[in-house]
């Protein structure tokens, strides 16, 4: 009997063995998959299915993550002048890296009314500027009573 490549494709997709495996298995039991799947589980050369579907599924959604966050831009704007312009990546990794620095800085931005913006790759602004927004009404009340209390005494 001939084996064909279809024969062995089939056999190479359920034994997960290499080409040349699967046509000695055929050839050693005729052509019969059945019995060349039985040969092959004698001589310990099926290998188990690697599960790459979740590791394919978190690189995917890891990839696009870092795709859109790579066209989004974290602003810091004085007077309308662009102190600080990078993506939200890099952002992210320094916040990994040295949160302490991050969380002063963003107080210092506060404190002396800079404008913290997010801008999506469509120019468009996130949701997260309403809470920059409001912090920074906060940092301006107690700044503006701080200085009140030192300009009295």
């Amino acid at each position: 009997m001939s084996i064909n490549l279809d024969q062995i494709d089939e056999l190479r997709k359920r034994a997960n063995v290499s080409y040349g495996d699967a046509k000695n298995a055929l050839e050693e039991t005729g052509g019969n998959i059945i019995e060349a799947l039985i040969y092959l589980e004698k001589q310990n050369k099926i290998k188990p299915e690697e599960n790459t579907c979740c590791k394919n599924n978190f690189l995917k959604t890891l990839k696009s993550i870092i795709k859109k966050a790579n066209g989004t831009k974290l602003i810091i704007k004085k007077n309308d002048v662009v102190v600080l312009n990078v993506c939200v990546t890099i952002a992210i990794i320094i916040s990994i890296i040295a949160p302490p620095l991050v969380i002063a800085l963003l107080i210092f931005c506060l404190i002396t009314n800079h404008k913290i913006r997010i801008r999506k790759k469509n120019s468009e602004d996130s949701e997260v500027n309403r809470i920059f927004d409001k912090m920074a009404v906060v940092a301006n009340k107690v700044t503006t009573k701080i200085t009140k209390n030192f300009k009295t005494e």
